[in-house]
């Protein structure tokens, strides 16, 4: 069977063939996202390009149909989402077939998230993933389907190879006798305690090779840019695990040190901000190795007074990406996630935010006794006493140190005030990568995204007394719109925001995307 670039990533329990399960009579419903059709198309030979303006995916509903003529093919678009039509249609289906095309763009829907509200409205219907592209570059957990079949492409050649591939008995093929003996890499090994090594500061180029091989790709980052985050002289410490007797990096544990508060507070944070495995080399003990390894060095200085995943300040990843197959192995040791508790730290979400300009909601209500401008530099001192309040009110940890690195520069000015009258009731800094900012350093996001987006974060609203806190939704709307209007005056034509937790509803009515999710995990100690 000619199978082309199809690849099972997952199929349990088995859902293919469908020809197993499917009777006479038994409804297949395709859902197929709506996207615009390639200029020239491959015919089903590929030899001859056609030119084609139908739906790229007609050859698949047609492929299908020669193995079962009860195909319903439904198409969804990802700026709107999973309908009640779909509803109806899912609900009269045997089984569905969902096709994802690729990762979402700016202003559309993950068509992954509508993968699992269809796998949700399924019930016990057996749902088979069908992705046109490299499932990492979706952020795509192997665990949250039962069957994943991966494509190359949309081209109506694989697709068509696909279809035949769904309705037809795999072929088993008789494994080859091996000259040489079994392949020790390939066999199932028993966990173990693996040596554990502090990292040099060589061989990044493995590590950033590992760093991409574990994560989506709107996490890849350049060589320089990764090596700037992980080099912080006094307080970052990084571990690797080798195959013994050979250099090879097969495991990556990246730790940072840092003040929880700043100002007075001399209390310190360890950070777990990334343990990564290379994906062939799981199960095997690399990552506890690790981890437990990591644990014992950040327990030691003195003033540790917090364990955390993920990072502050530099920013990898601000905690456990939302849904990531690791929310169970570091549940299984004894990181408290469970976000349904309500506990700070125990997994509730955090989000980061993009904007484009042109989507913001034109503003012109100026709350009354409220003023927003930047920052003058006789101002910053008392920027930073409120930062440093609201921060150990708020525990939001390495806040202070974001703000007091602009302290003697210009870049005092990236910081936005919200007063009434002379008081200074909210702050925000924003930056901008290509003017050299200092905490451009730390946040990495908004470089690999474009060159035109500009950055806010360390969002701060005092609302301590009950009138600022009746007006707070007003103040941070009043607070972003002063930040747009300075990152345009750099050029900037969109903004990113980090690690938000809530206002999700309030940040998509102004135009907000989410880009990223995560479970903020944390203990004391």
């Amino acid at each position: 069977m000619k199978r082309r670039g199809a690849i099972v990533i997952r199929d349990s329990p088995p859902n293919i063939p469908l020809s197993r399960y499917l009777n006479e009579g038994d409804v297949v419903l395709l859902l197929t996202p709506g996207v615009v059709p390639n200029p020239i198309t491959a015919t089903s030979t590929g030899n001859e390009p056609t030119s084609s303006s139908s739906d790229p995916f007609e050859p698949f509903g047609r492929g299908l149909a020669k193995h079962h003529p009860w195909i319903h093919h439904v198409p969804y678009l990802p700026r709107n989402g999973i309908t009640n039509t779909h509803m109806v249609h899912i609900r009269l289906a045997k089984t569905v077939v969902f096709v994802i095309s690729g990762p979402p763009s700016h202003g559309q829907l993950s068509q992954v998230e509508l993968a699992e509200t269809a796998r949700a409205i399924c019930e016990h219907r057996p749902q088979v993933i069908v992705a046109c592209c490299n499932i990492r570059d979706l952020g795509l957990l192997e665990s949250a389907f039962p069957t994943i079949i991966q494509l190359p492409d949309y081209s109506t050649g694989e697709l068509e190879a696909a279809a035949d591939f769904l309705f037809q008995e795999p072929r088993v093929q008789e494994p080859r006798r091996s000259l040489t003996g079994p392949n020790v890499q390939n066999l199932i090994l028993s966990p173990k305690a693996w040596p554990v090594e502090v990292w040099d500061g060589r061989d990044l180029t493995g590590i950033e090779e590992l760093w991409s091989q574990c994560l989506p790709k709107k996490f890849h980052l350049s060589g320089y840019l990764f090596r700037s985050l992980l080099v912080r002289d006094g307080y970052a410490m990084h571990y690797i695990v080798r195959e013994p007797g050979t250099p090879e990096v097969l495991g990556f544990c990246a730790t940072y040190t840092t003040y929880a508060n700043g100002g007075d507070d001399e209390r310190l944070i360890g950070s777990v901000a990334a343990v990564l495995v290379r994906p062939s080399y799981r199960q095997r003990g690399i990552g506890l190795s690790l981890h437990n390894h990591a644990l014992n060095q950040l327990k030691k200085p003195r003033g540790v007074c917090r364990l955390q995943l993920g990072s502050t300040f530099p920013r990898l990843l601000y905690g456990i990406p939302v849904d990531s197959p690791a929310e169970d192995w570091f549940r299984r040791r004894n990181w408290p996630i469970h976000p349904q508790s309500g506990e700070p730290g125990s997994g509730q979400e955090a989000c980061d935010w993009f904007l484009q300009f042109e989507d913001w909601p034109a503003t012109s209500f100026m709350p009354s006794g409220l003023t927003f401008r930047p920052c003058e530099f006789n101002e910053f001192d008392m920027v930073l006493d409120i930062v440093a309040k609201e921060s150990k009110r708020k525990d939001n940890a390495g806040w202070y140190d974001q703000y007091a690195k602009l302290g003697g520069t210009m870049d005092i000015q990236d910081i936005v005030l919200g007063l009434e009258g002379n008081r200074i009731v909210a702050t925000a800094l924003t930056y901008v990568k290509r003017r050299g900012s200092a905490v451009a350093d730390d946040l990495p996001w908004t470089a690999t995204i474009s060159d035109d987006v500009g950055g806010v974060t360390c969002i701060c609203i005092a609302d301590d007394n009950p009138n600022m806190a009746n007006r707070r939704d007003t103040i941070m709307i009043r607070l972003l719109d002063s930040c747009i209007r300075l990152l345009s005056g750099y050029g900037m034509k969109s903004m990113f925001i980090d690690a938000i937790k809530g206002g999700d509803d309030g940040f998509q009515s102004m135009g907000f995307q989410k880009w990223a999710r995560y479970r903020e995990v944390w203990r004391d100690i």
